[in-house]
């Protein structure tokens, strides 16, 4: 509680309004009521609620406010896991507070837009985190570059991605751009995706690239 208290005071007299929340579930009820420009989510919170599980319940009410989580931890896996529960960036203590100023305008810059820990495009679903993906329900069976192939179409629903963007947010850049390589992946997805449940849902655009139907 006393580190929130320094914090507020310190944005108050950058000129920033501030309000502090004592525990998880009433963070939760503050982001509802008030859109927030940023939220400072610290991981440990009195209550029974973590950061995690705050992060994660704020992005499930469709709260979309940038959030910078504070911890104590340093391990990889607890920025992984707070990154994954829907954080946008993580500081961790002890820090300066002109850094944490800095942050939080790099990241009040940000549009809020939806960014769901789960992508949902019709019947089909995909979680980042555990790395899986199901269609109608049924989990599908996917490889490590047919998942990030459909991951990249999830993340931009009825956009047309050429293949050269394919290849970019799927493979490294040294990998040979003239290779046909984006057109047997895309084969692949397509006898796991689309052909057992009867879908057209990737589509060819002659002469561009792919695209994942929102219709389908």
């Amino acid at each position: 509680m006393k580190l929130a208290e320094l914090v507020a005071r310190g944005l108050r007299e950058e000129g920033h309004a501030a309000d502090i929340a004592t525990q998880g579930t009433e963070a939760l009820m503050l982001a509802e009521v008030d859109l927030y420009d940023v939220i400072v989510l610290d991981l440990m919170l009195p209550g029974g609620l973590d950061g995690f599980e705050v992060c994660r319940r704020l992005r499930g009410k469709g709260v979309w406010s940038p959030v910078l989580m504070l911890t104590a931890r340093e391990a990889v896996e607890d920025r992984v896991t707070g990154l994954d529960a829907g954080a946008d960036d993580y500081l961790t203590k002890p820090f300066a507070f002109d850094e944490l100023l800095a942050r939080l305008r790099a990241l009040a810059r940000r549009v809020p837009r939806e960014r769901p820990a789960v992508l949902e495009v019709g019947d089909l679903s995909l979680d980042p985190a555990s790395h899986r993906a199901w269609r109608d329900g049924a989990l599908l069976d996917l490889s490590a570059k047919e998942f990030a192939l459909l991951e990249l179409f999830m993340r931009n629903p009825g956009a047309v991605l050429s293949r050269e963007q394919l290849l970019a947010g799927a493979w490294d850049m040294a990998f040979e751009r003239r290779s046909n390589i984006v057109d047997v992946y895309i084969r692949y997805l397509r006898e796991k995706v689309d052909r057992p449940f009867s879908r057209n849902s990737i589509e060819t655009v002659r002469g561009i690239g792919y695209r994942l139907r929102v219709d389908a």
